[in-house]
């Protein structure tokens, strides 16, 4: 049987912010103040977002180390959060502190042992157990999350976004192998 554990949960992070830091690196500079709808983030403020994001797995796993919801202050962390996403930043400053951030917690998670990723913390009502392994796989969904909010602005902005850019030149290579394969074909009869 498969286990998934830190080194599959590094993996697929390390896979996610890599795509996270292209995007940043695609949009231009000029384009980070857009803002795609009334109440949404800027550009800007979406990357600082995810970069700042695996504050509260810190909080409750590493600093804290909770085994309950009951009693935690949300609202104290995403102050904190809020005005570290507030501070002004340049694009090349913002990209430095998403790779920076990113190696940081990519490293920690390699370092939990599978019985720390085991253990069990629930709910503010003292139900529903959920295993930190559980929990900290949602940094990844989280910050996959924002990174489709992000490809759908690339494409407001006339970015097509690098994924889709990386498919269509593998079905033009293959499309350009089969017409080749087809023309020496054609040409030994």
């Amino acid at each position: 049987m498969s286990t998934y554990g830190a080194p599959e949960l590094v993996n697929a992070f390390r896979v996610v912010r890599k795509n996270t830091l292209q995007i940043a690196d695609d949009i231009p500079e000029s384009q980070y103040d857009f803002v795609a709808a009334p109440g949404c983030r800027s550009v800007a403020g979406l990357l600082k977002h995810i970069a700042f994001a695996a504050t509260i797995y810190y909080d409750m796993h590493r600093d804290r180390r909770i085994t309950t919801l009951k009693g935690y202050d949300f609202g104290a962390l995403t102050a904190r959060t809020d005005a570290a996403e507030q501070q002004p930043m340049s694009k090349a400053e913002i990209i430095a502190l998403l790779r920076a951030e990113g190696d940081q917690f990519a490293e920690w998670l390699q370092s939990l042992p599978q019985a720390f990723l085991a253990e069990t913390f629930t709910d503010p009502t003292g139900q529903n157990p959920k295993s930190r392994l559980e929990h900290l796989m949602g940094a990844k969904e989280h910050e996959m999350h924002h990174r489709g909010q992000l490809m759908l602005i690339e494409r407001l902005l006339g970015v097509v976004p690098h994924l889709t850019r990386e498919r269509e030149a593998r079905i033009a290579a293959r499309r350009a192998a089969a017409a080749a394969g087809t023309a020496a074909t054609s040409g030994a009869r």
